[in-house]
């Protein structure tokens, strides 16, 4: 099955696309469009990173002194509501953002808790279609697989002599 990490290169005309569409899902969707919110949606999609609600409320504070983080907390959770960014919430850690709202799953580092996005077509394709899986009906799906990034790993076989290494995934 192939693996695939999202590369940064196709964030740039994915968030210009998204931001250009948000105004008008947002009226369609009877939700008022104001600065803070189309702030907030960019810093998100600005952000390959996953970013939690304090990080977005300092991006978001430069442009909107006046904005409280309970503003950026109602405000994403919001945005998740009406499918406009996603929760990508670790066990045992805080809520994390992503405005990538297409299809695809995460590999996040047990050690620095890094998240990237990562494609998994096949996997997409045997889930996609399904309305039942046993007794459960199929709302939605996304992987999370954890593993050691390039940098944590490299500092444990560092640590470790004769360590072993980790394959690469492929990233396009």
């Amino acid at each position: 099955m192939e693996l695939q990490l999202v590369h940064e290169r196709r964030r740039g005309p994915y968030a210009v696309k998204r931001l250009s569409e948000f105004a008008e899902r947002c009226r369609r969707g009877g939700l008022a469009v104001t600065p803070q919110r189309l702030a907030i949606i960019r810093v998100l999609l600005d952000s390959g990173d996953h970013p939690r609600a304090d990080a977005i409320y300092a991006a978001v504070r430069i442009e909107h002194p006046h904005i409280s983080l309970a503003t950026v907390h109602r405000t994403l959770e919001t945005l998740c509501d009406i499918g406009e960014a996603r929760k990508v919430t670790m066990l045992h850690d805080s809520a994390r953002y992503d405005g990538n709202i297409t299809p695809h799953h995460h590999v996040v580092c047990v050690k620095c808790r890094r998240i990237r996005d990562i494609e998994i077509p096949r996997l997409d394709r045997l889930i996609a279609g399904r309305s039942e899986l046993g007794e459960f009906t199929v709302i939605g799906s996304t992987l999370e697989i954890h593993a050691l990034c390039e940098e944590c790993g490299a500092k444990g076989a560092k640590a470790k002599p004769g360590g072993k290494t980790r394959g690469r995934m492929q990233t396009n």
